[in-house]
């Protein structure tokens, strides 16, 4: 069998459809997490400061504190109130993504599996970073094992954290999940020992399971940086056809009585309420959760969303 036929695309992905991305990483952005920012994928991250910056921004009235270098005599004479000029600072802000290329993502009813969404939502994130004039790096964890890229500004950098990912998504046709807690547990302590402050961070996920511990962990790293979870999910995971299925993985397979109703409204619901769970959770700690499915081109999803509710 030919390395092509192996490796069917949509099933897996491959460099050369990664790269296919670049053009197409623009006309999304996130909001950051208090931080007065433009946008959170981008290079010209602004922080509103109170002494002089880059940057004129605003004149708004005088507040104890304010460096009195800046206090706006004209419109201070005209108003009769104290005001000040407030300038902004462009901040670097490094990025980290996050990628999950575990069993559970070897998973696609219609178009594409998880994993090759998360594979192209990663090279997307990577591109636009790039485009944007900062430092990008990423962490990919599979069944097999973990792979790290610090953050540089450096297309070559890119190319080197996509061919991991690429390589992570091929083992999938052999790999079998074995350990993901104490995989997703190592990958978040070694996120939390990398990360100092004002990164951007990525994780790419079906967050399949996950503990109180992630939950912890990342709730600490969104304290000093900024956190965006993207939620890859399948149509199949929530809504169960109208017919009598087999479904089932390598060792076990099951009959689902998909013309049950009752069986069906009881499937979505759970997927509902897990999804609403878990973004509760996260949005306590200010953390936006986006969700993506399998069968959407991944760039127009991220065009037409906008941010989750806090």
């Amino acid at each position: 069998m030919s390395s092509k036929n192996a490796f069917p695309k949509q099933v897996f992905t491959s460099l050369s459809e990664l790269l296919e991305m670049e053009p197409l990483a623009r006309n999304f952005s996130l909001r950051a997490k208090h931080k007065k920012v433009n946008r959170i994928l981008g290079g010209k991250h602004k922080s509103a400061l109170r002494g002089r910056g880059l940057d004129f921004e605003e004149v708004r009235q005088y507040a104890k504190g304010d460096d009195i270098r800046n206090i706006d005599w004209k419109v201070t004479a005209r108003t009769r109130v104290t005001h000040t000029r407030v300038f902004s600072e462009e901040k670097e802000k490094p990025a980290l993504i996050v990628v999950d290329q575990s069993a559970s993502m070897f998973f696609g009813s219609q178009k594409r599996t998880k994993a090759v969404v998360a594979a192209e939502l990663a090279a997307l994130i990577a591109f636009r970073v790039l485009k944007d004039g900062d430092r990008v790096g990423g962490i990919v964890f599979a069944d097999n094992g973990i792979d790290l890229l610090m953050p540089k500004r450096d297309r070559r950098n890119i190319l080197r954290f996509l061919e991991k990912v690429v390589s992570r998504n091929h083992e999938l046709a052999t790999s079998k999940e074995t350990r993901f807690d104490s995989l997703l547990h190592e990958t978040l302590v070694r996120l939390r020992n990398l990360v100092t402050h004002d990164y951007f961070i990525a994780v790419i996920s079906d967050f399949h399971r996950y503990s109180p511990q992630v939950v912890k962990f990342i709730a600490q790293l969104s304290q000093h940086n900024d956190v965006a979870l993207f939620k890859v999910s399948d149509p199949l995971e929530r809504d169960i056809p109208d017919m009598q299925f087999v479904a089932g993985d390598t060792e076990t397979q099951i009959t689902v009585e998909g013309k049950n109703r009752q069986l069906r409204h009881k499937f979505a619901e759970g997927f509902d309420k897990d999804v609403l769970t878990f973004q509760e959770k996260m949005g306590t700690y200010g953390v936006p959760l986006r969700m993506l499915d399998t069968v959407q081109p991944v760039h127009l999803q991220l065009n037409s969303q906008k941010d989750t509710p806090k």
